[in-house]
């Protein structure tokens, strides 16, 4: 299942169109399907085996359609329903993160575009929508003169809005796959801001893996992101954005279920770095998802 309805379908069919052509390389039948509509709009080919989603945002990695398939009796590759729901929402996400002791950037929960500065705090902070993906709506304040118009355009996307203390560190992520969790990826934007336009430009951003880190460091960002998807209820795979302070401390930012899967995207990255190419990345997807007893309904 691929494209689907939200703000991040052009990155959805990229990943899908990947995932296909891996699986038909390795001599699977493939039929790709774009539920356009959301809900509804839909029906699996008779005789599927499992559902491979490449869906992200809301409606595809928010636990919508995973509660459809549940429903179907199908399987599906990652998360089950409640895990996608909890992680889209990056508020929930960062309360079960501190119900577990995980690390994460102090914060507080705006809904008004009136909202005044929190106050105690100071500059730079980061906001963003609680409900989306893929640095949809992220807005990065450095100074007074920009709180206002960077919260009501935060605000457009969602209506409820995090603000962030800023991190001031190195940003990584840590792909999981199969309870493990994989070589850290260090990601470092030419703007100095990982939003939206250094994710999807060409040569925007550059990436190492493995990261340079000492050992022990790279050993606690690994913890702190499957520390993440545990307290989330994650399975199977997902891949957690890990702030690294100066001295070493990890700050877990939020967990994506559904990560990019286009050949340069992150996990597959960090799975290359772990021995396993791109088709044989996808078919582990598979085989974790065919694991599981199949529901009769």
């Amino acid at each position: 299942m691929l494209g689907g309805p939200s703000a991040e379908r052009e990155v959805s069919l990229r990943t899908g169109a990947a995932v296909a052509r891996a699986l038909r390389s390795l001599r699977h039948a493939v039929t790709e399907l774009d539920p356009k509509s959301g809900a509804g709009s839909w029906t699996l080919p008779t005789e599927t085996d499992v559902v491979f989603l490449a869906l992200h945002g809301t409606y595809g990695e928010d636990g919508t359609v995973q509660r459809e398939l549940d429903a179907l009796g199908v399987p599906y590759t990652g998360c089950d329903a409640e895990a996608s729901w909890l992680a889209f929402d990056k508020l929930l996400t960062k309360q079960r993160c501190l119900a577990d002791g995980v690390n994460t950037p102090r914060f507080v929960v705006l809904d008004s575009p009136a909202s005044p500065f929190p106050d105690g705090w100071q500059f730079p902070v980061v906001l963003k929508p609680v409900r989306q993906g893929s640095s949809v709506g992220l807005q990065f304040v450095d100074r007074a003169e920009q709180w206002s118009g960077a919260l009501a355009e935060a605000l457009r996307h969602d209506t409820q809005v995090l603000c962030e203390e800023r991190i001031v560190g190195r940003e990584t992520t840590v792909g999981i796959l199969d309870n493990q969790a994989l070589p850290v990826v260090e990601v470092r934007p030419q703007s100095g801001a990982y939003d939206y336009q250094s994710k999807y430009t060409a040569g925007a951003t550059e990436y190492f893996c493995p990261a340079e880190f000492a050992a022990a460091t790279i050993v606690r960002i690994q913890q702190a992101g499957l520390a993440a998807f545990r307290a989330i209820g994650g399975r199977d795979y997902a891949r957690v954005d890990v702030m690294v302070r100066a001295d070493g401390t990890p700050f877990v930012l939020e967990v994506n279920t559904l990560p990019g899967m286009t050949e340069t995207s992150l996990l597959p990255k960090a799975a290359a770095a772990a021995g396993l190419d791109y088709p044989a990345l996808c078919q582990r997807m598979i085989e974790l998802a065919l694991r599981r007893p199949r529901m009769v309904h």
